[in-house]
This record gives C-alpha cells, structure tokens and sequence, in this order.
C-alpha cells in the first residue's frame, strides 16, 4: 500500500482546519502559513471538493421538510431530503452530495450489498462518506465503464466506495455502451457479466443518479453520445436517463436504439430493488427526475429546493 503524503493534501487540510475548526479568517490563515489569500481560497475549495472537509447542518427549513413531505405522499416515497438551492447552478451537485453521503452512510450495514451508478453529484457524494470498515459487505457496478480514464468512471465510483468500508468490489467489464445491439447481447450473454449482474439484481440498497438530456449533459462530455444523438433523443421524447437508460417523462424507456447496447441494469429491474436512492438535481433534471418518481424507480430522493418545487408543479393539476 502507498503511504506516501500528498503535500497538496496536507497543506489544503491544514487551512481548512484553521478556517473550520479554528476559525481563522482567510487572511489569518495566509499569514500563518506563508500563502497569499488567492491561494488559501484555492485550497479551502480544494478541500470540500475532496472530501477533507464534512459540515453537517442541523438545522432544518421549513419550506423544505414541506417540500419533503409532498414529495414522500405525492410518489409514495420512503424518505425525501431537500436542501436549499445554492445560488449558482455548479454548487447544486455539491450540496446535494453532502446531504446525499449521509442518507447512504447511514443506511450501510454489515452484510449487505449495495449497487452503484455514475455521475458527478455521486462521485461527489461518495467523497463525503466517512471512512469505517463494515463486514461481509459488497459493492457492485451497475453499469459498464468509460474506454478512456475520467474521474466519473463508474469502475472509480464503485471501487471508491468499497475500498471506504472495506468491502469487496464487483464491476461490469464491458463498455456502458457497445456498437451494436448484437454485441451488447453477446457481452451480456458471458456468463462473468451475467454473474455480475445477478447481482446487481439482488443488491439491498442501489445509490443512483439521474443524467440530463442537453448538449453538453455528461454522456456527451465523456465521449458516449453524440450531439445528433441528443436530437434524435429529444425527438424521440427522452427528458434524461437512469443507469445509461434513457426514459421519457412518464419513466417509459423511450424507443430509441442506444437504449438496445446499453450495458447496465434495466430501469425495470430497479424496481425490483428494496431501497433505491436517488441523488440529483438542478433544472435540468427536473423532467428526469419526475420520470424516475412517476415511473416507480426510486424510493428514497435527494435533491434541492427548486428542483423539487418543479417537479411537484409538473404535477400539479
């Protein structure tokens, strides 16, 4: 094992507990560590971003445990949590991720097994999981990886929550998306994928995300659909996706011929499974998220304010 320090890590872990725990001011911080101000912002973000830093709010809105309740009697949910929207779209992944890593850490026991998607709000979400070894736990992936290196490789999220909780970990060794529907069929045929995705189907818990649908939404940004493909998508009355499945806003997979080489779980199979949680938001999802609510395929929503404000309006008579 690599016991090397990070100096980057420890510098940016240095400054966040003086700004946290110590409660310096920035400018404290810089002149007790020999950095300029520009630079103990820098860090300080770095530091949330990686997961060193994990604040915990317990005070609660009203206008969101509202939002929480409608939500739970409106989809038949289990539980709902709804944080306040930050004021810039780019920190909704971060907020929702933290509120999200605590709904999953307290749901993790010993012996059981739990699914895995993708997603930069559940890359985000897994950081912010306090590290504690678990017994006769395992991890599996519910989709196919990425043929390149990206921080939002389904592998990474799998691996990196197993090796937090010391579980075993279990990965899909095809592509999330293959050329043709015949070559999906034959990968899926292999009885190593059937394996794996045997037991995807009994996991106890799946930890998921749902995918937007514009032009520059994450399965294009890593390579998997292209521009014209997310026309023939919207023309075909897809509003996002779940587990690389794209739906339309009833939660219907859509008739479209990706969702024929998709290597991953089906969204009709995660019905199947006892606690489904569902980290996702922004205005973009909205359409999504309440395919994933009206469709059955989610048991347990984290999001924030806003978003949940528009899917209950979709729904509104």
């Amino acid at each position: 094992m690599d016991s090397a320090i990070d100096p980057e890590e420890q510098i940016a872990t240095r400054a966040a507990w003086l700004y946290f725990v110590a409660g310096l001011t920035q400018a404290q911080i810089g002149k007790k560590l020999g950095l300029n101000r520009t630079r103990v912002n820098r860090l300080l973000a770095h530091a949330r971003d990686q997961g060193l830093v994990q604040i915990n709010i317990t005070g609660r809105l009203a206008s969101c445990v509202e939002l929480e309740e409608k939500l739970k009697q409106r989809y038949g949910l289990e539980d709902a949590t709804v944080v306040p929207t930050p004021p810039s779209d780019e920190l909704i992944p971060q907020v929702i991720a933290a509120a999200a890593a605590a709904a999953l850490s307290d749901r993790l026991k010993d012996g059981m097994s739990v699914g895995v998607g993708w997603g930069r709000t559940l890359r985000l979400s897994i950081q912010s999981v306090p590290r504690r070894q678990l017994s006769r736990l395992s991890v599996v992936s519910l989709l196919g990886g990425l043929t390149r290196g990206s921080a939002m490789n389904p592998h990474e999220t799998a691996s990196h929550l197993a090796d937090l909780v010391g579980a075993q970990c279990y990965y899909v060794a095809a592509p999330a998306l293959t050329d043709t529907e015949s070559t999906r069929d034959i990968l899926i045929a292999q009885p190593m994928l059937h394996e794996i995705f045997e037991r995807g189907e009994k996991v106890d818990l799946a930890f998921l995300s749902v995918g937007e649908l514009t032009p520059t939404c994450t399965m294009t940004r890593v390579g998997l659909v292209t521009r014209a493909e997310v026309d023939d998508l919207l023309n075909a009355g897809a509003v996002g996706d779940i587990c690389a499945h794209w739906i339309d806003r009833e939660g219907r997979l859509v008739d479209h011929p990706l969702n024929s080489r998709v290597v991953a779980l089906s969204p009709e199979k995660l019905k199947g499974i006892p606690c489904v949680i569902i980290a996702s938001g922004g205005r973009t999802k909205a359409e999504g998220l309440r395919g994933v609510l009206k469709g059955g395929m989610c048991d347990v929503i984290i999001t924030d304010e806003q978003t949940a404000s528009t899917i209950l309006a979709m729904d509104t008579p």
